[in-house]
């Protein structure tokens, strides 16, 4: 695992068409905010492991 540190109103790219950045930061809570092509599928953890567990 890569581990970054950002604050924020900074970003990072994924490749050349991904970029994160860090718009918030509040006690145990990041906001962080996604550009991406509409092609590429973005879903939190949680939500990606019930994807896979119903195929």
């Amino acid at each position: 695992m890569l581990v970054l540190s950002r604050k924020a109103e900074e970003s990072m790219y994924i490749g050349d068409d991904i970029k994160i950045t860090v718009l918030d930061i509040r006690g145990g809570q990041v906001r962080i905010g996604i550009t991406a092509p509409q092609e590429v599928k973005i879903h939190r953890e949680e939500v990606y492991q019930r994807i896979t567990d119903e195929k």
